[in-house]
């Protein structure tokens, strides 16, 4: 059997300077073909990211809206209950039944203020996020690469 032959890249100095001479027009090509796949990198992750939030929307949006419908009816039966309970309270006065409407709808306003905060709160965490600390992070290590080669 034969040993492999050897062949050194360092043997002839003017072919390893040729191979590592490119043109500026090469340069910016490259740094052009990268700067697209990097753009296009991070527009497939967004995307991603709201596809699956869209998936999500499609399931719980109509049961969302089931549940809104059920509380609104149950919701009034409530009110009205409420609201002949407070006015019994107030009997004899001619404002009872004023009163009573009044208060309820305080009440009912403070807990629907309760409520809506809650579901801004669901909410808010939905954002894309891992793509957005990627973007930051990107945006870090360029400004640090531009200040390296200033």
């Amino acid at each position: 059997m034969s040993e492999p032959v050897l062949m050194s890249t360092t043997a002839d100095p003017q072919t390893r300077s040729r191979n590592h001479e490119r043109s500026l027009g090469q340069v910016i090509n490259d740094v052009k073909e990268e700067l697209k796949s990097f753009i296009n990198t991070r527009i497939r992750m967004i995307k991603a990211e709201f596809q699956e939030s869209a998936q999500a929307a499609k399931v719980g949006l109509p049961l969302i809206a089931l549940s809104l419908a059920l509380f609104a009816i149950a919701s009034l039966l409530f009110t009205a209950a409420v609201v002949v309970l407070i006015a019994s309270a107030f009997a004899g006065n001619p404002y009872a039944w004023f009163f009573a409407f009044i208060i309820v709808g305080f009440l009912w306003t403070v807990f629907g203020a309760i409520a809506g905060y809650f579901a801004v709160n669901q909410f808010r965490g939905r954002f894309p996020n891992r793509t957005m600390e990627v973007l930051k992070a990107d945006k870090v290590w360029l400004q640090t690469e531009v200040r390296s080669h200033s």
